[in-house]
């Protein structure tokens, strides 16, 4: 639970974490011993991010596989963070009361200009952002270790399959997404919303690029911009330090559909990839594909990705992830082309399966026996000098392969249409 006064510490309406899977860190099967009606309670500070953990329990035995040591399991989580006392805990609120506004002093702070000079590299977030402020800090920084220390916890608990980052590497930055709030009689307090852990690689011969590892808005904050707001602000300093580009290490889904509307947003308004898009829709409006013997690999022009590479810092990879959706947007009505788009991105789903060939004369998949999820096991091989393989689908086979293929696409459709009708809100 996490709390920002000692008054909500025990509330009932204080900011509940949604129930985290916390197997990994008890026992080796994930499991508590010894234990009659346990009921284990953390609170976690939003202004000091240390933690208090209350236990309770009826009564403990030993059944055979002893009493599971709960302090030690916790302390794999929160480290020093966890505090013993209740009373040290509630402490904090006032001794550390401006343990942010302290500790980011030392960084350098961002700015989110309404434009950075490049067409279509704009804010996009459309609020008032006056209250807001991103800190960035350089992990030699030794204030930049101690907070991102405090944050580890967090990590491990929110952001899906990470590790802490190593806080002596210097190619590590820290983002820090605050917000300004006036307290009475006080201060004016920072409130830490958020926070991105960015690498800086070198490129060569000159130039180095950004990589996002680790980026997490705190559950009190979600659903309100801010991922979106700390986005803009990183996007906006790889094009203002004219980086070679900014990539993403494994993004989630949530993640990636933010990422993709600025993108999308962003190409929508730059030149080189509306003379694209033209050209593309021209095309498509020419005739249904379906009447053509052939089905042209609708991607972005390599001269047109390497502007966006140059200018606005995306991938040819996540370029390529929104080119479908802005072809999209540019079919008016869509509901004349519908068809057509839809081939286009069977086509692509097909390809990126069994290669450019789509399964003609190149790659092939079957499925084979076995002990794992049958549904999802199969092999690709490849055939010799093009020739006709011996190897052959039954009907059932053939049949799944291509509800499989159906269920990808339709995957892919309800992500494009969800990403356009967000952007068009934004327009």
């Amino acid at each position: 639970i996490t709390v920002s006064s000692k008054d909500e510490v025990g509330a009932s309406d204080a900011a509940r974490i949604t129930p985290i899977d916390l197997n990994s860190f008890f026992e080796e099967d994930g499991k508590i011993y010894g234990y009659q009606g346990l009921s284990i309670t953390i609170w976690v500070s939003s202004i000091s991010f240390q933690a208090y953990a209350d236990i309770s329990y009826k009564s403990t035995s030993d059944g055979g596989k002893g009493v599971t040591d709960l302090k030690s399991a916790l302390q794999n989580i929160f480290g020093e963070t966890l505090l013993d006392s209740k009373d040290d805990f509630l402490q904090t609120f006032s001794s550390d009361g401006n343990y942010i506004r302290s500790i980011i002093s030392s960084g350098e702070v961002l700015q989110h200009p309404l434009t950075n000079g490049h067409d279509g590299a704009s804010t996009l977030s459309g609020k008032a952002t006056s209250d807001l402020e991103v800190v960035r800090m350089v992990m030699d920084n030794p204030d930049a270790g101690s907070l991102y220390s405090r944050l580890v916890p967090l990590v491990l608990l929110l952001v899906d399959g990470s590790n802490p980052i190593d806080v002596t590497d210097s190619g590590w930055e820290l983002y820090v997404l605050t917000q300004k709030k006036d307290l009475e009689h006080e201060d004016v307090q920072s409130r830490l919303l958020g926070f991105s852990a960015i690498y800086r690689f070198y490129h060569y011969p000159d130039s180095t690029r950004l990589r996002l590892g680790q980026i997490l808005v705190l559950p009190p904050y979600q659903s309100k911009g801010h991922g979106r707001h700390l986005l803009e602000v990183i996007h906006n300093v790889a094009i203002s330090e004219d980086v070679y580009d900014f990539t993403v290490e494994e993004p989630l889904d949530a993640f990636q559909h933010v990422r993709t509307c600025l993108d999308v947003q962003r190409l929508l308004g730059f030149e080189p990839i509306k003379e694209a898009l033209n050209s593309t829709v021209l095309y498509l409006k020419q005739g249904r594909l379906s009447k053509k013997t052939h089905v042209p690999r609708f991607v972005p022009p390599s001269s047109a990705a390497e502007d966006v590479r140059r200018v606005l810092k995306i991938n040819k990879t996540q370029l390529t992830q929104c080119w479908e959706i802005l072809i999209y947007l540019s079919l008016d009505p869509i509901d004349k082309y519908v068809d057509d788009f839809e081939m286009i991105v069977s086509h692509r789903a097909k390809e990126e399966i069994l290669g450019k060939d789509g399964g003609s004369g190149g790659k092939q998949v079957i499925e084979v026996p076995s002990e794992y999820k049958e549904d999802m096991s199969f092999v690709m091989f490849k055939t010799k000098d093009g020739k006709p393989s011996s190897v052959e689908l039954d009907e059932d086979q053939t049949k799944q392969q291509e509800e499989q293929l159906k269920q990808l696409v339709d995957e892919r459709l309800n992500v494009i249409k969800s990403v356009a009708q967000k952007v068009q809100l934004q327009v």
